[in-house]
This record gives structure tokens, sequence and C-alpha cells, in this order.
């Protein structure tokens, strides 16, 4: 089973701390580069804000607002509070991405969500393979090696050209199933 949504959805997964989002933020400008309009979904276990301290999007947060759209011709940013404890689903951010003007959605972690993702490895850190047990992983980007044989394809983490090929790939297949 797997997440159902108009446009590819590939997520990257693996320990805190590998290099999900830096591997990303490489990513995106090679698939920018070969026409690609890209959205991203980055899972955080931790606060965060976005807005900054004394501007009025802040100030309305801070006042008791529980939503803030702050919109301009340059960006618009939604921001909901939540309670603390209850973490919106994959499913549920979706329907925030506008279909109509992206090709594909890159989503950082929701490694237990049903849908295709790359694995991030690297070798010294220790951590187990996550592919090992988990079938909706397509590939691993590693910076060496792993120690086993896996009956996936092996990405150079630190290559991201060739990763954006894999993905380019994957895409135009993805496309010809559906």
């Amino acid at each position: 089973m797997s997440i159902d949504f108009p446009v590819p959805l590939l997520g990257f997964v693996a320990c805190s701390g590998t290099g999900k989002t830096t591997l990303l933020t490489r990513l995106i400008p090679q698939l920018k580069a070969r026409g690609l309009r890209c959205a991203a979904i980055k899972h955080s276990h931790h606060d965060f804000a976005i807005d900054i301290p004394g501007k009025d999007s802040q100030r309305l947060r801070e006042s008791g607002a529980t939503q803030v759209v702050l919109a301009s011709p340059h960006r618009t940013f939604w921001v909901r509070e939540g309670d603390g404890y209850t973490e919106p689903g994959l499913s549920e951010l979706l329907e925030y991405i506008d279909v109509t003007a992206v090709d594909v959605v890159l989503v950082e972690g929701f490694r237990h969500e049903p849908f295709p993702k790359i694995e991030v490895y690297r070798s010294g850190r220790g951590q187990p393979l996550l592919c090992v047990g988990d079938d909706t992983i397509i590939a691993v980007a590693v910076d060496s090696a792993p120690g086993e044989s896996l009956a996936i394809p092996l990405l150079p983490l630190n290559s991201p050209e060739h990763v954006a090929e894999f993905v380019m790939d994957w895409i135009a297949r993805s496309r010809i199933r559906d």
C-alpha cells in the first residue's frame, strides 16, 4: 500500500544527523536544473519557529492565534499551532501542496509512512541499514559501500548529480506505470 498522490512523492530517510537535509539541499538545485519544480516536506521532532521575533506574524501567533498566514507577492507561509503532542501525518500535510505548481514532492522523514524512499546511509556511523526491513526503500545513498549485499541500487551520497539522475529515471518510470 502506498500513499495516493497526483505527483511523484519520494522520501529521504535515515537516523538523525546522517545528512538528509544536506543531501536534499544539494539535490534540489540539480533537479531544478533538469526542469523539475520541487516541493519539500520535512519532519522534525523538535519545536521550531519560522517567523521573526518582533514581526507582525510572530506577534499574532504569540498573542494566541492558532493559525497565521502571511502572504506577499514573494512568498506565503502558513503556521498552525500544535498541541505539543499530536503530529500531523504526511497525508494531512500533502493537502497543503499545490500540485499544479510542482513536479515532485521530496519528503524528509516520515520513515514509517508507505511511500517510496531513498535511505541516506553513512557506513562509519555504525547504524543498521533501514532498507533491510523496509521494502518501501528503493535505493540507498551511501558514502561507502555497506558491508552487505543489497538488492536495491546504491547511489553515491556525495554526488547529488548521480542521485538526481536516479530520481529523474524513477519519476519517468513512475509516470509510465500510472
